[in-house]
């Protein structure tokens, strides 16, 4: 919808047309939903960077309490809820060193090269950071891992919603050629792990949420 005004320019006593545009109730839906799922993906990705802290698993205990999850995604929630009451801190910090740290490596490797091609620092993660960079965006410097990490890919998608000059097919293709290609392996193998508990919760989060991005998408499943 658009609208005009009329407002004085100063010269001659002429008028100036001036437009602005009125967001329809759709459209501010959709803004909305962009910021539900950015929201989201910083969550996941900040469950992800590093062992969740007191701090952290407070808020994961205050979250809303779903009495009778409907959708895949919001039983996800409930898990994760139930195991930040579950396990410890110092439990989750262990988990987390174990799953994706380890002694050389741990259980899990979280990177987007090891996935794709076995082998880490490889050619998809060269492709990433030109794409980040066409994008605008640069890696922080106390940034320690690459920005092929699960977590880092997280908080991209995050960046790239909420940038207004970022058009969805862009968001779609990043989405397609960085994270859905190799995150349900990813997951699927954290939940998999005979020492995983609290991790085992949040991967099956980041899977239930994956899940709808490919749909939200428009991708096939």
């Amino acid at each position: 919808m658009h609208a005009e005004v009329a407002g004085s320019d100063g010269s001659h006593g002429q008028t100036e047309r001036k437009t602005f545009r009125i967001s329809t109730d759709e459209e501010i839906a959709a803004r909305e939903a962009d910021l539900d799922r950015a929201n989201f993906y910083t969550s996941l990705g900040a469950l992800l960077a590093a062992p969740a802290s007191a701090e952290h698993c407070e808020a994961l205990r205050n979250l809303p309490e779903i009495e009778n999850p409907e959708t895949p995604l919001e039983l996800a929630w409930t898990l994760v809820r139930a195991a930040a009451y579950e396990y410890s801190v110092e439990q989750i910090d262990d988990e987390y060193h174990q799953l994706f740290i380890g002694v050389g490596r741990g259980v899990v490797v979280p990177y987007a090269s090891w996935h794709l091609t076995g082998f880490l620092m490889e050619k998809p993660l060269g492709v990433l950071r030109a794409d980040l960079r066409q994008l605008g965006f640069e890696r922080a410097d106390n940034v320690k891992e690459s920005e092929d990490h699960i977590a880092s890919l997280c908080q991209a998608m995050a960046a790239i919603i909420t940038a207004e000059e970022i058009d969805l097919q862009t968001e779609q293709e990043f989405f397609n050629k960085h994270l859905a290609g190799w995150s349900g392996a990813f997951f699927t193998e954290v939940q998999a792990a005979s020492c995983a508990g609290f991790y085992r919760a949040v991967a099956n989060l980041g899977q239930s949420f994956i899940d709808v991005e490919k749909q939200y998408l428009g991708m096939t499943l």
